[in-house]
C-alpha cells in the first residue's frame, strides 16, 4: 500500500483509472489462466483423436487377418493394443454403450457388431485437475487481492480529495482566523462590486489594529494569534449579513458589503467602530484594543478593488495620524497628502542615513536668576527642497511608517554627544510614546550613555500623557526602568489633555512643564496666573521641580518666579539655536555672570 500512497501523492493520477488498471490486471491473470486451460484441453484432444486413429487403424489391419470376428479374446485385445499403442482395451456388445471414448467394430456389411472402450490419456487435463484446487485457490486469492486494493485505493482517492480540498482552503483562508486572506478577499471584493445592483454602493472597510506590535511583544506571537482569533470573532459577528470580511494583513482587516444607502456607510461603520474598541480576554487578562477604519466607496472612488483598496488605505492613513481608534471616509483630497506623506518618508529615511538632521539647542534657565542650567534638544530638519521642515509635519509620518526607532535614537545618540561640550549642563531630549513602548529603548539608554561616557543625571527625557494612557502598566515598568538608570522624566505639556492627577500619584516624574497655553496669557488678566499657582503647588506637595517653557515677557517671568517655578525656557531667554551658536550664547551668558559678580 506505500507504493499505492506515494503513487497518490506524487502523481495526480485519477482514483477510476488506477482501479481500472488492477481490475485489468486481475482479468489479465483470469484471462490467462483460461487461456492455458483451453489450449491444455485441445493438445489433450488432439491426442485423443490420434489414439482413435490408431485404434481404427488396428481395427481394419486384424479384419484383414482374421476376418470377421463377432468377439475378441484376451490375446486378440492385447494384439490391438500393440497395434495401436492404446492400453486397457474393452470390448462390450453392440447393444451395450460403455462410458468414455468408443471405438465401433462393424462388420462387412457396416453394422456394428461390438463398442472398444478404452480410457485416452490426457495427461495435461490430468495435470490440471489435480492443481484445480491449488488454481482455484490462487484465483480467490487474487480477487481478494484485488478487491482489497480497489477498497484501499478507494480510501486513499477519498483521503487524497479531502487534502485537496483542504490544501484549497487553507490557500484562501487565514490560519489564524479563519477569515478569508489577502488573494481570496480580492476575489470576493470583485464578486461583490460585479454583484452590485443598480442604485447600490459597495462599502470597502480598512480596519486597522492599533499598536498590534506592542500588543505582540506584551503577549507574545501565541498571545497576539489569540487576541487575532478573538477580534476576528468579534468583527464578523458584528458585521451586517452578507459582508465579505478578511484579514488582510498583519494587523488589518478588509470588510465588504453592497449598501441600498451609501450616506449611511459612515454610520453603520461608526457604530460598528466604537463596538470594535473594546478589550479582549487572553490568558486572564484584558487587553485593551482599538482600531482604525478608512473608508471608500464604489462607484464613488473607484470600480476597481485595487483603486478602492487603495482610496481605503488612504483613508485609514489619515484616520491613524488623527490618533488611536480614529475614523476617516475617503476625499479626494487625500490623495495629494499621501503623495505628500510618501515623499517625506522616503526623504526622512535618507535623511537619518546621511545624518542630514540637525538638533538646536533651547536654554533653559533657573528662576532665582542664577544662570542657564540645561538645555532641550529640539530636532530640526532643513531639507534641500522643501526648506525648514517642522517636527509637527515629519515626527508623525516616522511614527506611521516605522522610522521612530532609527529617528529616536539619531536624536539620542546626537543630544548625548553634543553634551559633552557642556558639562556643566543637562540635556533635555523629547521621546514618543513609540520609543517608551519599545522593550530595547531603556537598554539603548544605558547603552548610549555608557559609550558617550555621560552621566545619567544629565539625561532628562520629556514625554506627554499620551505614553501613560495606551498601556498604563506597562508604561510604570519602562518608567521605573529609565529612572533605575539615574535619568531623569519630565512631564511635558502638562495641563493641556487628560491631565489626571493619578499619573502625578501613580507614576515617578522629577520634572513638571507648564504648558505654554498657561504661560502665555499671564498678565492679562485671566485666570491663566491661578492655574500656574495650582500646578506649582502641586509639584511642590509631590517634591517635583517645575519648569514653565514659553516665556516669551519680562511680566510672565516676573509672575513665573513670584508663582515658585524654579526653571524657565523661552525666547525671553534665547531662540532655539544651532551648537555653536549655543556656544556662543553660553559665553555671552558667563560674560554677563562675571560682570555681574564683580560690580557685586
Amino acid at each position: 500500500m506505500r507504493f499505492f500512497k506515494r503513487l497518490l501523492s506524487s502523481h495526480p493520477v485519477p482514483g477510476r483509472l488506477i482501479e481500472g488498471l488492477v481490475l485489468l490486471a486481475a482479468a489479465a491473470g483470469v484471462g490467462f489462466t483460461c487461456l492455458v486451460y483451453t489450449l491444455a484441453l485441445q493438445s489433450d484432444d488432439a491426442s485423443e483423436a490420434a489414439q482413435r486413429q490408431s485404434l481404427r487403424q488396428a481395427v481394419e489391419a486384424a479384419r484383414e487377418v482374421i476376418g470377421e470376428f463377432p468377439s475378441l479374446e484376451h490375446q486378440g485385445l492385447r494384439l490391438l493394443e500393440r497395434e495401436s499403442g492404446i492400453k486397457g482395451l474393452r470390448l462390450a456388445p453392440a447393444d451395450e454403450k460403455p462410458a468414455g471414448p468408443l471405438q465401433p467394430v462393424v462388420d462387412r456389411k457396416g453394422r456394428i457388431i461390438a463398442w472398444l472402450a478404452f480410457d485416452p490419456d490426457r495427461p495435461i487435463s490430468a495435470f490440471l485437475v489435480r492443481l484445480l484446487p491449488a488454481a482455484t485457490a490462487f484465483l480467490l486469492v487474487l480477487a481478494g487481492i484485488a478487491a482489497t486494493l480497489i477498497w484501499q485505493l478507494r480510501l486513499l482517492n477519498r483521503a487524497l480529495g479531502e487534502s485537496q480540498d483542504r490544501v484549497r482552503r487553507l490557500r484562501q483562508l487565514d490560519q489564524i482566523t479563519g477569515l478569508p486572506n489577502h488573494g481570496r478577499l480580492l476575489e470576493l471584493t470583485a464578486a461583490m462590486l460585479a454583484a452590485r445592483r443598480p442604485g447600490q454602493a459597495t462599502v470597502i472597510a480598512n480596519i486597522d489594529l492599533d499598536r498590534f506590535k506592542d500588543i505582540n511583544e506584551a503577549l507574545g506571537h501565541h498571545g497576539g494569534d489569540q487576541v487575532l482569533a478573538l477580534f476576528a470573532g468579534r468583527l464578523h459577528d458584528r458585521l451586517p449579513q452578507g459582508t465579505v470580511c478578511g484579514r488582510f494583513a498583519a494587523d488589518e482587516f478588509i470588510a465588504v458589503l453592497n449598501i441600498s444607502d451609501a450616506g449611511a456607510a459612515a454610520d453603520m461603520f461608526s457604530a460598528i467602530h466604537a463596538d470594535l474598541n473594546r478589550p479582549v480576554w487572553v490568558h486572564d487578562r484584558a487587553v485593551p484594543l482599538t482600531v482604525c477604519i478608512g473608508l471608500s466607496l464604489a462607484p464613488a472612488h473607484g470600480q476597481t478593488p485595487d483603486e478602492l483598496m487603495r482610496c481605503a488605505n488612504a483613508a485609514l492613513r489619515v484616520a491613524k495620524s488623527k490618533g488611536t481608534g480614529a475614523f476617516a471616509t475617503f476625499d479626494p483630497s487625500m490623495d495629494a497628502g499621501i503623495k505628500d506623506r510618501r515623499a517625506i518618508e522616503r526623504d526622512l529615511k535618507r535623511a537619518i542615513s546621511e545624518a542630514a538632521l540637525e538638533l538646536y539647542y533651547q536654554p533653559i534657565v533657573a528662576a532665582d536668576g542664577s544662570g542657564i542650567v540645561g538645555v532641550e534638544g529640539l530636532l530640526r530638519w532643513d531639507h534641500p527642497d522643501r526648506g525648514m521642515i517642522a517636527p509637527l509635519d515629519f515626527v508623525p509620518v516616522a511614527e506611521q511608517s516605522g522610522l521612530m526607532e532609527p529617528l529616536g535614537e539619531y536624536v539620542l545618540r546626537r543630544a548625548l554627544s553634543d553634551a559633552r561640550r557642556w558639562p556643566e549642563l543637562y540635556v533635555s531630549v523629547n521621546v514618543s510614546p513609540l520609543q517608551v513602548r519599545d522593550r530595547k529603548f531603556v537598554e539603548l539608554v544605558a547603552r548610549l550613555l555608557q559609550e558617550h561616557k555621560i552621566s545619567p543625571n544629565r539625561l532628562v527625557l520629556e514625554m506627554t500623557e499620551s505614553v501613560l494612557i495606551d498601556n498604563p502598566e506597562e508604561a510604570k515598568t519602562r518608567l521605573d526602568a529609565l529612572r533605575g538608570l539615574g535619568i531623569k522624566i519630565a512631564l511635558d505639556d502638562f495641563g493641556t489633555g487628560f491631565s489626571s492627577l493619578s499619573y502625578l500619584q501613580r507614576y515617578a516624574f522629577d520634572k513638571l512643564k507648564i504648558d505654554k497655553a498657561f504661560v502665555t496669557p499671564l498678565g492679562r488678566g485671566s485666570n491663566a496666573g491661578a492655574m500656574i499657582q495650582a500646578i506649582v503647588a502641586l509639584g511642590n506637595a509631590l517634591g517635583l521641580s517645575i519648569l514653565a517653557e514659553g516665556v516669551e515677557t519680562e511680566e510672565q517671568r516676573v509672575l513665573l518666579r513670584l508663582a515658585g517655578c524654579h526653571e524657565m525656557q523661552g525666547y525671553l531667554f534665547a531662540a532655539p539655536c544651532a551648537v555653536d551658536d549655543l556656544d556662543a550664547v553660553l559665553r555671552d551668558a558667563k560674560a554677563r555672570a562675571g560682570g555681574r559678580m564683580s560690580a557685586d
